[in-house]
Protein backbone atom coordinates (compact mmCIF):
# COMPACT_ATOMS: atom_id res chain seq x y z
CA UNK A 1 0.00 0.00 0.00
CA UNK A 2 3.03 2.41 1.08
CA UNK A 3 4.44 1.49 -2.77
CA UNK A 4 1.04 2.78 -4.62
CA UNK A 5 1.12 6.13 -2.30
CA UNK A 6 4.79 6.71 -3.25
CA UNK A 7 3.99 5.86 -7.16
CA UNK A 8 0.77 8.18 -6.89
CA UNK A 9 3.10 10.79 -5.46
CA UNK A 10 5.55 10.29 -7.93
CA UNK A 11 3.17 10.09 -10.87
CA UNK A 12 1.27 14.05 -9.84
CA UNK A 13 5.59 15.56 -9.23
CA UNK A 14 5.98 14.17 -12.62
CA UNK A 15 2.71 15.63 -14.39
CA UNK A 16 2.97 18.84 -12.29
CA UNK A 17 6.31 19.39 -13.99
CA UNK A 18 5.10 18.37 -17.45
CA UNK A 19 2.36 20.76 -17.44
CA UNK A 20 4.75 23.55 -16.35
CA UNK A 21 7.48 22.72 -19.37
CA UNK A 22 6.74 24.01 -22.79
CA UNK A 23 5.14 21.53 -25.29
CA UNK A 24 8.49 20.95 -27.47
CA UNK A 25 9.95 19.40 -24.46
CA UNK A 26 7.75 17.19 -23.22
CA UNK A 27 7.34 15.99 -26.52
CA UNK A 28 10.94 15.61 -27.28
CA UNK A 29 11.56 13.97 -23.82
CA UNK A 30 8.18 11.37 -24.58
CA UNK A 31 9.95 10.61 -28.26
CA UNK A 32 13.21 9.98 -26.03
CA UNK A 33 11.73 8.09 -23.55
CA UNK A 34 9.79 5.95 -26.38
CA UNK A 35 12.93 5.24 -28.18
CA UNK A 36 14.90 4.29 -25.49
CA UNK A 37 11.99 1.91 -24.38
CA UNK A 38 11.64 0.57 -27.81
CA UNK A 39 15.36 -0.62 -27.80
CA UNK A 40 15.07 -2.23 -24.98
CA UNK A 41 12.52 -4.31 -25.60
CA UNK A 42 14.41 -5.39 -29.03
CA UNK A 43 17.38 -6.26 -27.00
CA UNK A 44 15.04 -8.57 -24.31
CA UNK A 45 13.32 -10.41 -27.49
CA UNK A 46 16.72 -10.66 -29.20
CA UNK A 47 18.60 -11.70 -25.83
CA UNK A 48 16.05 -14.59 -24.77
CA UNK A 49 15.60 -15.83 -28.53
CA UNK A 50 19.91 -16.04 -28.60
CA UNK A 51 19.51 -18.08 -25.37
CA UNK A 52 16.85 -20.46 -25.89
CA UNK A 53 17.75 -21.48 -28.95
CA UNK A 54 20.91 -22.61 -26.92
CA UNK A 55 19.03 -24.55 -25.52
Amino acid sequence: MLFLVAALLLLGVVLGTVAHAPLTFSVATGLVIAVWLGVFAIRERHGRQRSTSAH
